[in-house]
């Protein structure tokens, strides 16, 4: 199960498995992220190709207008594969 919820400060959280089954849903929400955005990830079990596909095509969005998503809480398993992909230089993770 994946969900994304939102907190009062504007934060997304994300939790569960982020896969092909929840791409498309997931794009109708981060299609409506226009500003800078943290995205709370200590939930996340597991990222797909499909679901840091949905991350970096809102990220290029963005960056158009100076605005970035910012990647917190990461468990080290999705920062090594973030880090190895060469992601690290695309998104601010902390």
């Amino acid at each position: 199960m994946f969900k994304i919820e939102q907190d009062k400060q504007g934060t997304l959280l994300l939790s569960g498995r982020f896969d092909a089954s929840r791409e498309e849903s997931a794009m109708k929400c981060f299609n409506l992220v226009e500003k800078s955005t943290e995205i709370d990830c200590s939930q996340l079990e597991y990222i797909s190709s499909a679901g840091i596909g949905v991350l970096i095509a809102t990220q290029k969005r963005l960056m158009q207008n100076n605005q970035q998503l910012i990647l917190k809480n990461l468990n080290p398993h999705i920062v090594e594969i973030f880090k190895y992909a060469g992601l690290d230089a695309v998104f601010t993770i902390k």
